[in-house]
C-alpha cells in the first residue's frame, strides 16, 4: 500500500517495515528504541495519509524537552508543503502556504496539566477532529493515570480519527504502565475497559503498610505472553542492536527550561558578567569564573566566592536524564564537568536503579578504583551507568559496553569533547552510538555546543569572545 510514497530522505528498512505496518491504521503505537528514526516514521506516516486525503492536520504532543525539535525533523522529512503552528510561539513556521499544505500543531505534553493544552487544541479536534492525526511522543509521559494532564491527552484524543503514540520503551517500570498509553489510542485494543480488571489479569497485588496507610503494589506479573500478542497487533517494536543499517554515530538533543529561581539568578549573573568581561583591568581569571558561574546555574547549583552552594532544588536537567535513561535498557555513559553533579547523579541512579548499577570516575577517585569502575561496567549486566567528568574519564578508556552517551553538561575544549565520544566509539564497538546533550533553552550551554558543533576549539582566549558575542 505504501509502495508507491515518494520519501523525502530515504528511509532504512527498519523505518520502512514500520511505515508499511502502521500507515493506514487508525491507532497505531511505534515502540521504536531511541536512536531508531521513530519521529521520521510518525511524519512519513502523517505525509502518507495526507497525500490520501485521510488527513489535512497534525497535532503532536511531547516532552518540552523535544516537541520544538520536531519543527527540524519536519523540514528534513517531509515529503509535501507544510504549516507549522507552535503552542505559544505566535509566528507559524512554514515553507509554502497553499491549499495544498499539511498543518502541523505543535504543543508540550505538560501544557495538559493546565487548562491552556486543552484550550489550544480543542479547536482544531472539534473543527478538523475527523482529517486530525494526533501523535504522542514518548508516550510514557501518561503513564500515570490519574494525573491530569493524563486523563486530559487521554479524553481529547477521542476526537482525532488518527491516533500514534512513539515511545522507546512503553514499560519503564511496570507491565502496568501500558495501560493508560493505549487507552490514549484506543482503551478495546487491550480489551479492557477498566484500568482495575487490566491490573486484576496482569499483576498480582500485595498490601503493604506505609506508616499506617495499606497500599496495594504489584507482587509478580502474569499472562505476559498473552499481553505481548495483544501488543503486536497494532504496535511495531525495533531495537537499536536490530538495526544494523544505522550509521555509526547519531546525536540527538533535549532541550529543557530552567526553574524560575534558576532563571532569575542566572540573568543577575548575566548582567554581572557582562559588565566584567568588558572591563579591560579585570584579570581574564576573574573573567573566567563569572562564565563558569553562569554555566553552574543551567545545571542546577552556582558556588560563590566563598566556597559555599547554592543548589535549586528539582533540577531540569536531572529530570531530563532520568527520562532519556528510562528511555532504553542499555548501558550509558553520563558526561558531567562539575564534581557537585557527578556525585548528585550517583547518588540518585543508585537511589534509583540500586547500589551496583553505577560507577564513577573523577578526580577524588583512585587509581585502583578507577580500573575496577571500568571492569565492573564492560563486564557486569548489572552496572548500567558509567558516569565522569570528561577531562579526566574522557581520555584512554574502553568503554564499548555503552550504547548511548549522554553529555549532562559540556566541556569547553573540543578535544575533550571528541576524546570522550570515543570512548564508547572505538574497537570492539559492535552497536551504533547515540550521544545525547541535554541543554538549558537560552543560556550558555547552547553557546557552547553550537560551538563546538561548529568545530571551534574553545581556548582561554577565545571563550571570552564567544561569551560577549552570546550576552549581547
Amino acid at each position: 500500500m505504501t509502495k508507491q510514497y515518494q520519501y523525502k530522505t530515504k528511509p532504512f528498512e527498519h523505518q520502512r517495515q514500520a511505515l508499511i505496518q502502521g500507515a493506514d491504521k487508525n491507532t497505531f503505537a511505534y515502540f521504536m528504541e531511541m536512536g531508531t528514526g521513530k519521529t521520521k516514521v510518525a511524519i512519513d506516516n502523517a505525509c502518507w495519509l495526507f497525500q490520501q486525503k485521510q488527513i489535512t492536520h497534525v497535532i503532536v504532543v511531547a516532552p518540552n524537552s523535544v516537541y520544538k525539535n520536531w519543527i527540524n525533523e519536519i523540514d528534513v522529512h517531509s515529503s509535501n508543503d507544510y504549516y507549522i503552528h507552535v503552542h505559544k510561539v505566535k509566528k507559524a513556521i512554514y515553507n509554502k502556504i497553499s491549499d495544498t499544505s499539511l498543518n502541523w500543531f505543535l504543543i508540550n505534553v505538560e501544557a495538559f496539566s493546565r487548562d491552556s493544552g486543552i484550550k489550544a487544541i480543542s479547536p482544531i479536534l472539534v473543527k478538523n477532529g475527523q482529517k486530525c492525526l494526533m501523535i504522542l511522543d514518548e508516550s510514557t509521559t501518561i503513564k500515570n493515570r490519574s494525573a491530569k494532564r493524563t486523563r486530559n491527552i487521554c479524553k481529547l484524543g477521542k476526537a482525532a480519527k488518527y491516533r500514534r503514540i512513539l515511545t522507546g520503551s512503553p514499560i519503564t517500570k511496570s507491565p502496568l504502565d501500558l495501560y493508560t498509553q493505549c487507552e490514549f489510542l484506543d482503551e478495546s485494543l487491550l480489551g479492557f475497559t477498566s484500568f482495575f480488571t487490566f491490573r486484576a489479569r496482569y499483576a498480582v497485588m500485595q498490601q503493604i503498610d506505609m506508616g499506617g496507610k495499606q497500599m496495594l503494589f504489584p507482587k509478580y506479573y502474569t499472562n505476559l505472553d498473552e499481553l505481548e500478542a495483544k501488543l503486536k497487533k497494532f504496535s511495531y517494536r525495533v531495537k537499536k542492536d536490530d538495526c544494523l543499517d544505522l550509521p555509526e554515530k547519531i546525536y540527538q538533543y533535549r532541550d529543557i527550561s530552567m526553574t524560575n529561581s534558576q532563571r532569575t539568578v542566572y540573568d543577575k549573573l548575566k548582567q554581572n558578567a557582562w559588565a566584567i568581561i568588558n572591563d579591560e583591568e579585570v584579570s581574564f581569571a576573574n573573567k573566567l569564573t563569572e562564565i563558569l558561574r553562569l554555566h553552574q546555574v543551567c545545571n542546577g547549583f552556582v558556588k560563590s566566592d566563598d566556597g559555599s552552594i547554592q543548589i535549586f532544588d528539582d533540577c531540569p536537567k536531572m529530570q531530563e536524564l532520568l527520562s532519556v535513561l528510562d528511555e532504553s535498557d542499555g548501558k550509558f555513559i553520563i558526561w558531567a564537568n562539575y564534581v557537585y553533579n557527578i556525585k548528585n547523579i550517583v547518588k540518585t541512579l543508585e537511589g534509583r536503579y540500586g547500589k551496583n548499577s553505577t560507577v564513577a570516575i573523577y578526580g577524588e577517585i583512585s587509581t585502583d578504583d578507577r580500573t575496577q569502575a571500568v571492569k565492573l561496567f564492560q563486564e557486569d549486566p548489572n552496572c548500567r551507568f558509567f558516569v565522569g567528568n570528561p577531562s579526566t574519564g574522557g581520555y584512554g578508556l574502553t568503554l564499548t559496553a555503552a550504547s548511548y552517551v549522554v553529555y549532562f553538561s559540556n566541556n569547553y575544549n573540543l578535544e575533550v569533547r571528541q576524546q570522550s565520544e570515543d570512548r564508547a566509539h572505538r574497537i570492539g564497538q559492535k552497536r551504533n552510538v547515540t550521544y545525547i546533550d541535554i541543554r538549558a533553552q537560552g543560556t550558555i550551554d547552547e553557546m557552547i555546543i553550537s560551538s563546538l558543533k561548529r568545530k571551534v576549539k574553545i581556548s582561554a582566549e577565545t571563550l571570552g569572545e564567544e561569551v560577549k558575542k552570546w550576552l549581547t
